[in-house]
């Protein structure tokens, strides 16, 4: 391992993460934001739903806007670069691949946390401070914020280094698209009660980890999956995860 390749290759990336901070910004977190504006001001002051759903909202609003920013940062430019051949100029620097691999997820992992991080200020000054979330919990929510951000940058890992140019639409459309909606970002777990098929199929989604994992710890007071369980299945799919983005970063620049 070459540490000084490795910061100079992720101060590079750092540097045109800033230059694009505006454009990614916007792509990013408007969506997460205009949902917290409908169901966390509209809806609440019309009376259609309870001042309390705040609270059940703003969790998975997190988790959607880690896992959009995580899969994208990384997808997105390996996508490019693949496509340009550009990955080959990366390839020839003085460093195990793998590590480049890793460069790119510590790369996602760090835009997918200050994503996530930025959904609370701003909830703050569309609903104001009395979210029903808290901070009772620092450390659960510490471990499940890497944990997931984490999990986005290695699946935007393998994700651009299985879908070509052609299908990125299809990445979204026919993935990211689904992984939302069912995602249990906008209604706990036990709302699905009354599917229980739809209910088991769901488990297979990382975001209903994320969700009900960040739900327990910023409002626990409403109902999710146990802690314990969202943290040992979020380590279990990021173990899975890492190994087939390497895998298929290998297979794509050197295979």
């Amino acid at each position: 391992m070459n540490w000084k390749t490795f910061a100079a290759m992720l101060s590079r990336d750092a540097h045109v993460a800033r230059r694009n901070a505006l454009p990614l910004f916007l792509q990013i977190l408007l969506q997460p934001l205009l949902f917290v504006f409908i169901f966390g001001q509209v809806m609440i002051r019309s009376g259609m739903v309870t001042a309390a759903y705040k609270a059940m909202l703003l969790p998975g609003i997190m988790a959607i806007a880690m896992l959009m920013t995580g899969v994208t940062a990384v997808s997105m430019p390996i996508i490019m670069e693949l496509l340009t051949k550009e990955i080959e100029d990366r390839l020839l620097a003085p460093m195990e691949t793998k590590w480049l691999a890793f460069e790119k997820m510590v790369a996602g992992m760090v835009q997918s946390l200050i994503a996530g991080m930025v959904v609370l200020p701003s909830a703050w000054l569309l609903m104001g401070r009395n979210t029903g979330v808290s901070f009772a919990h620092p450390f659960e929510f510490a471990a499940l914020m890497l944990l997931i951000a984490l999990l986005a940058s290695a699946g935007g890992l393998a994700m651009g280094c299985s879908v070509g140019q052609s299908h990125i639409g299809l990445l979204f459309s026919m993935v990211l698209a689904p992984m939302i909606m069912f995602g249990c970002a906008y209604y706990p777990w036990s709302a699905l009660n009354s599917f229980p098929i739809l209910q088991k199929v769901v488990l297979v989604n990382p975001l209903v980890y994320a969700s009900e994992g960040l739900r327990g710890t910023l409002a626990p007071h409403v109902p999710h999956m146990p802690i314990l369980l969202v943290t040992s299945i979020l380590v279990v799919a990021d173990l899975l995860l890492i190994t087939f983005a390497l895998n298929r970063f290998h297979r794509k620049t050197i295979g």
